[in-house]
């Protein structure tokens, strides 16, 4: 085995050369938008640039070294091509050949067994390694960072569906409530009726005012408009409407000190959690005569304890497991703020909520 200068030999060895600088010049040789789709299709003329090499490496007749030279660029660059760009099940019958090809070229001219001839060989062998590890960084860079939206993602619609359920439910359960008592006195206390129908209007606009934020957090990358969460500075308004919309009276017990103690995340909960117990006294509860929204603030935490007196029979405990949302969801969120949040019976047919959250120590009054 030798090397030839003659022409078909020279031509023969530059051909994978010419193959490979073909491949590439055709991936980046079109438009930019064209150009990650067409990288991401190089594994199979990788695979026949590397075949070529294999052949006019191990050929009886050899072209001089210096086109494999520029064959090893060329095959190397290609790896870390598509190693970069390929799909997973391309790479299997791409890189191996392509490997075999940087890998083996030089046995042919070793004609000895010294040891530097033998480092030298195994140098090369650290070639495809070099280029498919130059590919496979920004690869593992662009699949965390896929990742990492994904997940950011699949948070955002796991955050809007909590609050579509924590306060457009709330809302609409109010309407059905107010739409049934109207039905029942529409023929003998008009007044009453219309007076339902005020309350059916501003909770379809509160429900729709939630929809559309909802909305605008999904439409476009531009930042909308954002409105502050609701605390508990808004509860007594929450309690108030609460009460007008149904049979079941609610009390609130709220220290006015307590509103200061509370954090922004953890005010937004507790408010989020009065909604839900709310809304679950009038679905499962709607006989219910009284409720009572309690606050009580200990030295480093805020316990809260939302109470009905009857109605809240064995219908009300399939609650806290309907589908991953409600209770379940904000009992979630109340240990993430490092809090806890329990229900269940209470006295005599009653239930009870009772939700426990961090809160900063009370403040020394000065004398």
């Amino acid at each position: 085995m030798g090397e030839s200068t003659g022409p078909a030999v020279m031509a023969l060895g530059a051909l994978p050369s010419l193959a490979a600088a073909g491949s590439l010049l055709w991936a980046v040789a079109c438009r930019r938008t064209e150009v990650r789709r067409r990288l991401g299709r190089l594994a199979r003329p990788t695979a026949v640039c590397a075949a070529l090499s294999l052949i006019t490496s191990f050929a009886p007749l050899r072209a001089g070294s210096g086109w494999k030279l520029a064959e090893v660029a060329l095959l190397s660059l290609l790896v870390a091509v598509v190693t970069r760009w390929s799909r997973g099940n391309q790479l299997a019958w791409a890189l191996p050949p392509a490997t075999l090809a940087v890998t083996l070229w030089p046995l042919p001219l070793v004609t000895g067994d010294s040891f530097p001839e033998s480092i030298g060989i195994g140098a090369f062998w650290l070639l495809p390694v070099a280029a498919a590890a130059a590919g496979a960084y920004p690869r593992r860079q662009e699949l965390r960072r896929r990742r990492a939206v994904a997940a950011a993602r699949s948070a955002q619609r796991l955050q809007l569906s909590r609050d579509l359920h924590d306060f457009v439910a709330h809302d609409i359960s109010g309407i059905v409530v107010q739409a049934q008592a109207a039905r029942f006195v529409a023929a003998t206390d008009p007044s009453h009726a219309v007076l339902a129908l005020e309350r059916i209007e501003k909770a379809g606009l509160s429900a729709l005012a939630a929809m559309d934020r909802t909305v605008r957090m999904l439409h476009g990358p531009e930042p909308a408009a954002t409105e502050p969460l609701p605390d508990v500075s808004q509860l007594h308004l929450l309690v108030e409407n609460f009460t007008a919309a149904g049979a079941t009276e609610a009390h609130l017990d709220l220290p006015h000190p307590l509103t200061e103690r509370l954090s922004r995340e953890a005010g937004s909960a507790a408010y989020r959690i009065v909604v839900e117990g709310l809304t679950n006294i009038r679905r499962h509860a709607p006989d219910a005569s009284r409720a009572t929204v309690a606050f009580t603030p200990m030295a480093t935490t805020v316990e809260l304890r939302i109470t009905n007196d009857r109605g809240a029979g064995p219908s009300a405990r399939r609650a806290p497991r309907r589908g991953g949302f409600g209770l379940p969801a904000l009992t979630e969120h109340a240990q993430a703020l490092g809090g806890t949040l329990t229900a269940g019976p209470h006295g005599d047919g009653g239930w009870q909520l009772t939700a426990v959250l961090p809160a900063a120590p009370p403040k020394e009054k000065t004398p």
